[in-house]
């Protein structure tokens, strides 16, 4: 079995496990919530209607989106409570709709019927209406299972571990293994709950005890047998945390929570953090795929102990600074502001910047005459350039189109993964490359000069929460990290990673090895 593929599979119960823990939860609160709601609705058309309505607006939010609101609306809460809460929300349209159509379908004969034999409402609800009914609701909580199953994998960016940690991560590192395996265990999960649940039907409709019990017995074989390992011991495959213990320091059975971005470098460098706490006897839990806001607040609030921000990005979307300054003094007044204003440790630098760039491939930029961004208005109204999901929201991208005439252009958003790909292949005309990523010299492309210095400087930050800035063995494992990484190392273990299809945790391996040897290696 190869590396990745072993990866893989030491990864599936800690995820599995936190998969099928929110989408249970999540499908029985909304059970709950909308089974006794649409008996009371069935039978009060104004009701019904309010409330069919509202589960519908919520409906109509798309389920990543849904899931980003709920952090905020928690006070910066990530990780399970936001995506149970929004899964559950999402949950409640088909059980509530179905229960409210299948008691509104119920013969009113056979209503009649039960009244005239002296049945008290109670009796029929339960005897007559809601045996009746059962094919109808169930439908509803069979589609409401896979809606949740598969909204589940969405969860990955609030924090919450899931199938959809393979999914993302896979796109980012173009890891197609790492995709195929969250869609194939989550495509099953939700067949089987659909089965079980549509067994359970038949049993109740034909009154066979039998069944019900083995199906229920299996129902709670499955869900203990993927709980469990949650609250076991868990180490992915192909770690090694003896790589550099960094010191005398120790972090014996202390949990730190380690945050990063949704793209590849990010995925190292907090594989190269874990590694190092490990050593010092941490343990880990991973929190990938955060946007850059949401990974800001769960540090601010204490929901993430240590990530790696990049001083433009604080600079410009925390800050809300309006233009850049100069690099030294960038660090120097963001550092001062995060320790004031949130109590944030910013520990220093590790020595290489990951700004924004906007690269074209270079035999286009050749035939354009283009050199840098300034050349471009001429031709902006022909142009497409490529980003990542948030770049055209943020400030540095806004400043770049109007002060460079580029409002004419039209932009696509896309998945990092992709970008590289697309201008080389001429999809896109441009697109807004990270500066440290190893594709840029392997497909060619070239980073167009900023005459007016409009992007910013992106130094690349260890951030520490206040409560995690007051651990002084933790401070110390990190700081050996201060200064130790220079552009031409993370481009390498970036390429390594995107190019020659290693993992995450080998290019963090390689590159703990490569510190701890001096540079020796480069």
């Amino acid at each position: 079995m190869n590396a990745n593929l072993a990866e893989r599979f030491a990864e599936l119960p800690h995820l599995l496990s936190g998969h099928v823990l929110l989408s249970m939860s999540a499908i029985l609160v909304g059970l709950a919530i909308s089974l006794p709601l649409g008996i009371q609705a069935a039978g009060r058309p104004r009701l019904a209607g309010l409330v069919l309505n509202a589960a519908s607006i919520i409906q109509t939010i798309p389920g990543l989106a849904l899931l980003a609101l709920m952090v905020p609306l928690l006070g910066g809460t990530i990780g399970y409570a936001p995506a149970f809460l929004a899964l559950m929300l999402y949950s409640i349209l088909p059980i509530l709709r179905n229960t409210i159509v299948g008691l509104q379908g119920v013969d009113p004969v056979v209503r009649e019927a039960a009244r005239g034999i002296g049945m008290t409402p109670g009796e029929r609800l339960w005897q007559v209406e809601l045996p009746l009914a059962l094919p109808v609701i169930v439908a509803g909580l069979r589609t409401a299972v896979v809606w949740v199953v598969g909204a589940a994998t969405l969860a990955t960016p609030v924090g919450a571990s899931s199938l959809g940690n393979y999914i993302f991560a896979g796109l980012q590192t173009r890891n197609w293994l790492s995709v195929l395996f969250g869609c194939l265990f989550a495509a099953g999960l939700a067949i089987i709950l659909d089965q079980m649940i549509r067994l359970l039907e038949v049993a109740a409709r034909e009154r066979r005890r039998g069944l019900a019990a083995g199906v229920g017995l299996s129902l709670a074989i499955l869900i203990t047998a993927s709980v469990a390992p949650r609250y076991i011991a868990f180490e992915p495959a192909g770690r090694n945390s003896a790589v550099i213990a960094g010191g005398a320091a120790d972090l014996t059975d202390e949990t730190i929570v380690v945050g990063a971005k949704a793209f590849t470098e990010q995925y190292i460098l907090g594989a190269l953090l874990e590694s190092r706490m490990e050593a010092a006897g941490a343990r880990i839990d991973r929190r990938d795929n955060l946007g850059s806001t949401i990974a800001f607040d769960a540090l601010r609030t204490g929901e993430i102990d240590v990530y790696i921000d990049y001083s433009g990005t604080i600079w410009a979307t925390v800050m809300n600074r309006p233009e850049p300054i100069h690099r030294h003094a960038m660090l120097a007044e963001m550092t001062g502001w995060l320790w004031a204003e949130h109590g944030i440790l910013a520990l220093g630098g590790l020595g290489f910047e990951n700004a924004y760039g906007f690269a074209m491939a270079r035999e286009q930029a050749a035939a354009l005459g283009v050199t840098s961004l300034a050349d471009l208005a001429p031709l902006a109204a022909q142009m497409t350039v490529g980003g990542d999901a948030e770049v055209f929201s943020r400030p540095e991208w806004v400043m770049t189109r109007d002060l460079y005439g580029l409002g004419a252009m039209q932009t696509r958003a896309m998945d990092a993964a992709f970008m590289y790909g697309a201008v080389r292949d001429g999809q896109v005309d441009m697109i807004s490359a990270y500066t440290t990523d190893g594709r840029i010299a392997a497909f060619d492309l070239i980073v167009l000069d900023d005459p007016a210095a409009v992007l910013p400087p992106y130094d690349a930050v260890i951030l520490l929460s206040p409560d995690a800035a007051a651990n002084p063995a933790l401070v110390a494992i990190l700081a050996e990290l201060v200064g130790a990484i220079d552009d031409e190392l993370m481009r390498e273990a970036n390429r390594q990673v995107d190019l020659d299809r290693q993992t995450p945790d080998q290019a963090a391996q390689w590159l703990a090895e490569t510190l701890e040897a001096g540079g020796a290696d480069r």
